[in-house]
């Protein structure tokens, strides 16, 4: 079993930044990817809208709706996986998911509240 542990939301006003964390109890170093996804209210867990993610070796991706928004890193010693939103929009108000693959089983960390607002 691997935990996954997100911090980092909170209420920001519009066109404001925040930088989500994800701290994962095993190595990330082995991982296959590691990321973000998001879920509005009354959307079922199986839509999570997939934002942004890392590859074991391979370059980062995200979806259109963030890229030049939104930067993702990791720190291997730290076993965490960053996200960096900047120019934030009422439409990226969600629940933030960090979601990691390891071969072929899939984690979910508990989510935190990301609410762009004025």
């Amino acid at each position: 079993q691997v935990q996954l542990v997100e911090s980092g939301g909170g209420l920001v006003q519009p066109g404001g930044s925040l930088r989500l964390s994800c701290a994962a109890s095993r190595s990330i170093e082995s991982v296959s990817a590691m990321g973000f996804y998001r879920q509005y209210p009354g959307m079922q867990p199986e839509q999570r809208e997939f934002v942004a993610q890392i590859t074991g070796g391979g370059p980062e991706a995200y979806s259109n709706r963030v890229e030049g928004r939104c930067t993702i890193s990791r720190d291997n010693a730290k076993n965490t996986v960053y996200l960096q939103m900047n120019s934030l929009e009422p439409e990226d108000t969600a629940v933030y998911y960090c979601r990691a693959r390891y071969g072929g089983d899939i984690y979910w960390g508990q989510g935190t509240q990301v609410t762009v607002s004025s």
